[in-house]
């Protein structure tokens, strides 16, 4: 699943790219949306919303799509090769007079009303990169279920949008504590202090997630702190990293530096 930086970096690209010029190019390969056509209309805005990606057009349209595990969007020159699969994945293909923007295995994607926007992203909490950021929500939004393991409360995008299983992992460590502990034992300033962590990591971050780093090395075998590091010595206590989990939910921690439970994790997005 995609980390918020990695959506907020790719809304800029196609913001870049096609916000204040008119679509000569709209192509829906969604059977719903597959005849609407917006060529002639000009793309206002493409905003991130937590891992939610709001493309404004005008006339009132939002093109909502959700990038999940597989999803990308490219953007080439106009007349370039498109690069990023076989053109059975394609979804979603927005152009104009100098880019094209081509959705790979979107899937989430939907046309509807820019007014009605509230309905695919109103529930989400705080944006961690975004102009409604607000630590204090956040915090109480976290403990609001004390008995809630951490990792899962993190994960949830109800209570802060932006958080994946790469910052999940990386703030359960930096908050010494294991993804499996109740947050309600978080000892006291914890939460604060994990909240406000995991603002400052996205925004460091943003600007080049794949070369995303946690504790602050650019060196490829030193970039992250647990996540994917797996029987390899921890970088503060030399413990050997431990996983637990199948593919993505896979959840990284150290038992040397974190406290409390080890279980099975289940994460909502």
């Amino acid at each position: 699943m995609p980390e918020g930086d990695t959506v907020w970096l790719t809304a800029r690209k196609l913001n870049d790219a096609l916000a204040g010029r008119v679509l000569t190019l709209f192509d829906l390969r969604v059977p719903r949306f597959a005849t609407t056509d917006l060529t002639g209309r000009e793309v206002l805005d493409v905003t991130p919303r937590g891992k939610h990606l709001l493309a404004r057009i005008g006339g009132g349209f939002t093109l909502h799509s959700h990038l999940r595990m597989d999803g990308s969007w490219r953007v080439f020159a106009a007349g370039e090769r498109w690069r990023g699969g076989p053109g059975h994945q394609i979804r979603a293909v927005l152009g104009n007079s100098e880019h094209t923007a081509v959705g790979y295995r979107l899937p989430v994607l939907e046309l509807l009303r820019t007014q009605d926007e509230e309905r695919v992203v109103g529930h989400l909490g705080p944006d961690l990169l975004g102009p409604d950021w607000d630590p204090g929500t956040a915090v109480r939004n976290l403990l609001a279920d004390s008995d809630r393991p951490l990792g899962e409360a993190l994960l949830d995008q109800r209570n802060l949008a932006g958080i994946g299983n790469v910052y999940k992992s990386e703030l359960a460590f930096l908050a010494r504590a294991t993804p499996w502990l109740p947050v309600g034992e978080l000892s006291s300033g914890v939460p604060e202090r994990l909240v406000a962590t995991a603002h400052r990591l996205l925004e460091a971050n943003k600007n080049h997630f794949d070369r995303r780093t946690t504790p602050g090395e650019r060196r490829a075998e030193q970039r992250l702190f647990v996540y994917g590091r797996a029987g390899r010595p921890c970088l503060r206590c030399g413990t050997l990293i431990r996983k637990a989990g199948l593919d993505e939910r896979v959840t990284y921690w150290c038992p040397g530096c974190q406290s409390g439970p080890v279980g099975t994790t289940a994460a909502i997005n």
